[in-house]
């Protein structure tokens, strides 16, 4: 049942995402008059739709991308009419293919401003000064010497940073260095700070904001379900240790090696102690280590408004913005070979994605949509023949050189263009295929 429940998801969503982009293209042309032949979303033989008065609208049998067909885009076949594409000037054909990844822009736009004007949710910390509650033993932050207590004022030469910008510039930093500069009792420091990648492959420092811990569902038959530790609980101490984030449990519970501690524990207006234990547990996802069977949550405030028009469109900008500049530097990551390319989602994996999304409510829905959308814009301008940015990259040549290139070089580079594509499906599918078949 999951999987049909991602498979409709996946259409639904790469569905809007397709239609919208060919809209994109179609509307551009229209505009320009260019005869358009079809309107199609899917590839491969016809399921029904409609003709117009010179176009056909269909949904085509398989629901993966879309195209619009234009009359006169084949270099190779006979001169047409001045409504043909290869008529129309070099700019007007630049906009056009500009058309697609535009809409797409925009769709993210209008629904995360439109989902912003009905609810607004952000924790708290992510406006707030970057103070370190928590520095990792072993790593990145530690052996730079950053402790907790520190604040982030300046971050790859941007000032007074929040935590929010913090994140952003680590998790684009992986293995590479960033500059960070913290004030620390009155002085500042300026330290760099060498970043490895987590088990995502984003940069991960070691350091995170000072943070309450829930405790949520606890495993069958492991101690934290024998101590009697219920979801909504929050963890204060290990051993009189305070716990100030998340990420400082399993720390705490590694250096036990089995044996027995106490667990300060607030339980609404109680504070209880438990004597628990932790075991030694094998997981092929996660690793083995010593654990209690308990998840971790950071407990913080959480705003939750409603914005205006303007606010709503200003904010739902700039989190695209952020997006954009985010997967430009992981693309650029992926050049340097900084990045693992096994970070790429490819359909099963944004099946998966958007089956998780549509599950947990129509805003995550929403929210995961204007991210495919922002992406599929990003990647259709990648200067790879037979993308829109292929297209784009030749006439921009072409204007350059105040020439048309010969058919044999188009044919040429169309063809490595489609190579080059079908090798990268097939390699974003084996990942994803891997991923999935990994124990969890």
């Amino acid at each position: 049942m999951g999987l049909i429940w991602n498979i409709c998801a996946f259409v639904f969503v790469l569905g809007v995402m397709v239609l919208v982009h060919e809209l994109g293209h179609f509307l551009a042309a229209r505009y320009f008059d260019v005869k358009v032949d079809a309107f199609a979303i899917g590839f491969g033989p016809r399921l029904f739709g409609f003709r117009g008065k010179e176009t056909d609208y269909k949904i085509c049998i398989l629901p993966i991308g879309g195209f619009v067909k234009m009359a006169g885009e084949n270099p190779a076949g006979p001169p047409g009419s001045p409504r043909d594409f290869l008529a129309k000037p070099r700019w007007q054909r630049i906009i056009i293919a500009l058309g697609g990844p535009v809409f797409n822009f925009i769709l993210a736009i209008v629904l995360l401003a439109g989902l912003f004007m009905v609810r607004y949710e952000k924790m708290a910390f992510l406006d707030e000064p970057a103070r370190i509650g928590f520095v990792e033993d072993g790593s990145a932050a530690q052996k730079a010497e950053i402790e907790p207590g520190d604040v982030i004022v300046a971050i790859d030469g941007q000032a007074t940073p929040t935590w929010e910008s913090v994140m952003f510039s680590e998790i684009v930093a992986v293995n590479s260095t960033i500059q960070v500069t913290v004030e620390r009792d009155g002085g500042r420091f300026d330290i760099p700070v060498v970043l490895g990648a987590d088990e995502r492959g984003a940069g991960d420092a070691g350091w995170a904001e000072e943070s309450q811990v829930r405790l949520g569902n606890t495993m069958p038959g492991m101690p934290a379900e024998k101590a009697g530790i219920q979801a909504g609980d929050v963890l204060v101490a290990i051993n009189t240790q305070q716990i100030s984030s998340v990420r400082q449990v399993p720390q705490e519970v590694q250096k036990l090696e089995g044996a027995e501690a106490e667990f300060e524990i607030e339980r609404g207006t109680e504070r209880l102690m438990l004597r628990i234990a932790p075991v030694f547990h094998e997981s092929a996802a996660n690793g083995n280590a010593w654990r209690i069977g308990v998840d971790l949550m950071a407990k913080h405030e959480v705003i939750q408004t409603r914005l205006g028009f303007a606010d709503a469109t200003r904010e739902a900008v700039s989190f695209s913005m952020n997006n954009v500049t985010m997967t430009l530097k992981v693309l650029r990551g992926l050049i340097e070979q900084r990045v693992s390319a096994e970070a790429l989602e490819g359909p099963i994996g944004i099946a998966r994605i958007s089956g998780d999304a549509a599950k947990s409510g129509l805003p995550q829905l929403i929210t995961v949509m204007a991210l495919i959308s922002l992406q599929l814009g990003i990647f259709n301008l990648l200067p790879i023949p037979i993308l829109d940015g292929g297209v784009i990259t030749m006439l921009l040549i072409e204007s350059l050189i105040r020439r048309d290139l010969s058919l044999a070089v188009k044919e040429r580079v169309v063809q490595v263009g489609f190579l080059f594509l079908i090798i990268l499906f097939a390699f974003v599918m084996y990942n994803d295929i891997v991923k999935g078949l990994a124990p969890g």
